[in-house]
């Protein structure tokens, strides 16, 4: 009786105390953006370009307070019994946006500091590397809270989606050969894994500091700082490349691959999609918006590898679906 009561009982303090962090870690951001919409300039030193931007800027930053808003609202869905509910395919989207938008600044930012505590430049020698943008404070509150959320929002989730979809990825990847892949997800899956491709090697150049494809103004710009960045993009584009390719092996369960947990290939092939397509996609409506030829806007170039991305994140979500979908169509049956 003790061990039937507990084991509840630790999971739901793990999860109260989880969705409080994960909601006090979204304020410092909240409030920041909600002073910038109501005219404050906390942050925003003399001389900053956004003291200037007039409704665009206003407009943005209510978009973001939406979007870290849905970060509180998940939390609450992840922890309350009405959130078990909440039919499947109204939470992919939010999470798989969520684990996208999180996941780069998780790696990137550290990342980052990594290379300036170790002596790499932070900016490059363009006109703008002296421009003030923000107050150094205010990059280290954000990005911090950022991984705070990232870290509590998918313990949360983990915890959720083992309790009620955790018998659809238990297994080996050698069970697919019993039951395989269908048809539609191999396709798309296919499609992921060979599109990978081209986007990885672009971000790998600019990583290595060849400044092809990019804009004047960025490739004036290029710092340690910028490569670390970069070097994330070529990280998500290998996990998605290593996720299909593990579930479209089919190997036997004998071989080395067909022993590996069948929930390892589906969160590299979905967080690094996820992380692919949400940081491409918020780049590609910049892109779109400042598309120009006086090397400041982004190159054609760039916006096909940030289109690259979205396409390859929409065809591994839509596999993902199918999969799942599929997977659960059978465990009903038995």
């Amino acid at each position: 009786m003790t061990s039937t009561t507990t084991v509840p009982d630790d999971h739901a303090t793990k999860r109260h105390v989880l969705r409080a962090v994960t909601i006090a870690a979204c304020l410092p951001y909240l409030g920041l953006k909600v002073a910038w919409v109501a005219g404050s300039h906390v942050g925003i030193p003399e001389g900053s370009g956004l003291r200037d931007a007039g409704t665009g800027l206003v407009v943005a930053n209510a978009v973001t307070i939406l979007m870290d808003a849905a970060v509180v609202v998940l939390a609450l869905l992840l922890t309350r019994p009405w959130g078990k509910r909440v039919p499947a395919r109204l939470l992919a989207l939010p999470v798989w946006g969520a684990v996208g938008l999180l996941t780069p600044i998780m790696y990137g930012f550290p990342a980052q500091l990594i290379v300036r505590a170790l002596g790499g430049s932070a900016s490059g020698s363009g006109s703008a590397a002296h421009e003030p943008f923000l107050d150094e404070w205010v990059f280290a509150v954000v990005y911090t809270g950022f991984i705070v959320q990232g870290l509590a929002l998918g313990t949360l989730f983990v915890l959720y989606a083992r309790e009620r979809w955790g018998h659809l990825w238990r297994g080996r990847v050698g069970d697919l050969a019993d039951r395989p892949l269908g048809r539609g997800p191999r396709a798309a899956l296919t499609a992921a894994g060979v599109l990978a491709v081209l986007p990885g090697a672009v971000h790998l150049m600019w990583t290595c500091g060849v400044p092809a494809g990019l804009s004047p103004e960025t490739a004036r710009m290029y710092s340690g700082t910028f490569a670390a960045g970069e070097s994330g993009y070529v990280l998500y584009a290998a996990a998605t490349i290593a996720g299909a390719v593990l579930l479209l092996s089919g190997r036997a369960p004998s071989g080395r691959g067909g022993r590996l947990p069948l929930r390892v290939p589906l969160l590299l092939a979905g967080v690094g999609s996820a992380a692919s397509a949400a940081w491409g996609g918020w780049q590609l409506l910049a892109t779109l918006t400042s598309l120009a030829d006086d090397g400041r806007g982004p190159t054609a170039t760039m916006a096909v590898a940030y289109a690259m991305q979205v396409i390859i994140g929409l065809l591994v979500l839509a596999a993902g679906a199918r999969f799942f979908a599929q997977r659960s169509a059978r465990a009903a049956a038995l």
